[in-house]
């Protein structure tokens, strides 16, 4: 990586971190579409979005279950069916353009529907919410969550997120306490798997980490304590839609 790839990216990194752990997520597909941008080597790319991914997610987690967001039993069902999925997904390698403009549509389509929840009725929430989390379908989306997280090199949460939330299971900030664990595990899953791959790790890993690091305890801290639920949810569908984009490029 060179000093000017360096530059660009490091205010890029913090402002993509606090974007996305805003809503509980740590920000990989984000990464990669920075990295993509200034033409960082593939075979970097997809071991540093896991490798920050890892560093961002656990302080994510610690910050949402602080706040009591985080339930342990719902959490479960998901990363029992996306943990060998993930493993499965990191050791293998895709590059089919329809399977990136596919997920794009997915992901689109889910930023629409929450972008008009959130204007035409705002939901609330409060630490007493009951998190409810159907058991066998909750195994199944983790299945499928996890081997597109290995394959794409992301945590899943962009994809976890929007199907609790619209499903009516969560609301905006426990999903955020489900998302930040689920995205810890399936990335560390994804980068134990693909160990051949840890040798393109950069040697400007460090700078990387502390601008997501100073980025994460920025977007917890407006996620938790200053955005509204309305203003999550339209957060939410900002990162969908930046998502969705980064995987239309992708295809491209």
């Amino acid at each position: 990586m060179t000093t000017d790839q360096l530059l660009i990216l490091l205010p890029l990194f913090f402002l993509l971190a606090g974007l996305y752990t805003s809503v509980g997520h740590a920000g990989a597909s984000g990464y990669l579409a920075a990295m993509a941008l200034v033409a960082v080597a593939p075979e970097a790319m997809r071991p540093t979005a896991l490798a920050l991914n890892i560093l961002v997610a656990t302080f994510t987690t610690w910050r949402f279950h602080q706040a009591g967001y985080t339930s342990w039993r719902a959490l479960w069902p998901f990363l029992a069916g996306s943990v060998p999925l993930a493993a499965l997904g990191g050791s293998l390698r895709l590059g089919t353009s329809l399977y990136y403009v596919l997920i794009g549509l997915v992901l689109l389509l889910s930023a629409i529907v929450l972008g008009w929840r959130a204007v035409s009725r705002p939901p609330q929430e409060t630490l007493t919410d009951r998190v409810q989390i159907p058991l066998a379908p909750a195994v199944a989306i983790g299945a499928v969550i996890g081997l597109l997280s290995g394959l794409t090199g992301t945590g899943g949460g962009i994809f976890l997120s929007p199907i609790v939330l619209l499903a009516g299971w969560v609301g905006p900030r426990h999903s955020g306490g489900i998302s930040a664990p689920f995205i810890l595990v399936n990335s560390a899953t994804a980068l134990l798997a693909g160990t051949a791959t840890w040798a393109a790790l950069p040697a400007e890993l460090p700078w990387l980490a502390g601008a997501v690091l100073v980025g994460a305890a920025a977007g917890t801290w407006l996620g938790l304590r200053r955005l509204s639920t309305r203003g999550l949810l339209l957060l939410l569908a900002v990162v969908l839609t930046i998502a969705a984009a980064k995987l239309f490029l992708s295809a491209g």
